[in-house]
């Protein structure tokens, strides 16, 4: 029978570091992930020397793989149980990779695990801080913004899709202010102003302001940091003027 007061040793086993696999040990946590174990795949690969001569030799009732009503050869826990099967799913994922409960619960659904069990599961593992939408939220954001260049709308309409609650969302967008937000469009547009010379002044300005907004700049940001940044470069504004919207 399961034990509930098994859960300290998964909570333990999510932050440790996972050592380096070999094909064979990968083979092996796939079958994990889908309830198997180490006896699962000693069984598909065929019986050891040790036991090829015991073949013939007979079972007492409810012995294991006897038939009997006992375990089967090579059925574990997760097996048998819904929720030590959406525990071993959810260590995985988690594994080097934080994930929302709404990327969790979608992995367990597609998994066929219970309901009951799995919002069992997703519960413990949110009261323990396995599962962290929030803090997912925010890290989500200051890398993306960073390392993307994204604007608050396009990190939005991400974390929209990984599921995270409306609230999360505006509560770590709000991190980005207006002036950092435009400190970064600057930044974009500087560096991409170079690879824009030589073509028309109306395919540059378009693709530079396209560019923003493919990042989810609003479009009166774009062109006005756009229109900055040429004139800046030298570009005569009066010229410029018959090109930009009313922004």
């Amino acid at each position: 029978m399961t034990r509930r007061s098994d859960w300290p040793e998964y909570e333990y086993a999510a932050h440790q570091p996972v050592p380096p696999r070999d094909a064979e040990e990968d083979g092996w946590a796939d079958r994990a992930v889908n309830g198997g174990d180490p006896a699962s795949t000693r069984a598909e690969a065929g019986p050891s020397r040790r036991t090829r001569g015991a073949r013939g030799r007979s079972r007492a009732p409810g012995d294991p793989g006897s038939g009997g009503g006992g375990r089967s050869p090579g059925e574990t826990d997760a097996q048998r149980d819904p929720v030590e099967r959406a525990k071993a799913i959810c260590l995985r994922l988690l594994t080097g990779t934080p994930r929302t409960r709404q990327q969790l619960a979608d992995a367990l659904q597609r998994r066929e695990v219970p309901p009951e069990a799995a919002e069992e599961v997703l519960a413990r593992f949110e009261d323990v801080g396995l599962i962290d939408d929030a803090a997912f939220a925010a890290a989500w954001v200051e890398s993306r913004h960073h390392g993307r260049g994204l604007a608050r709308g396009a990190l939005a309409r991400e974390l929209r899709t990984k599921g995270v609650d409306s609230a999360v969302i505006e509560e770590a967008v709000g991190m980005l202010d207006a002036d950092q937000e435009e400190e970064t469009a600057r930044a974009l547009v500087e560096r991409k102003l170079r690879a824009t010379k030589g073509l028309e002044r109306d395919k540059r300005l378009r693709r530079l302001v396209g560019m923003l907004a493919r990042r989810g700049y609003p479009e009166g940001l774009a062109w006005r940091v756009v229109r900055r940044a040429l004139e800046e470069e030298g570009e005569d504004p009066e010229l410029l003027e018959e090109h930009f919207p009313d922004t």
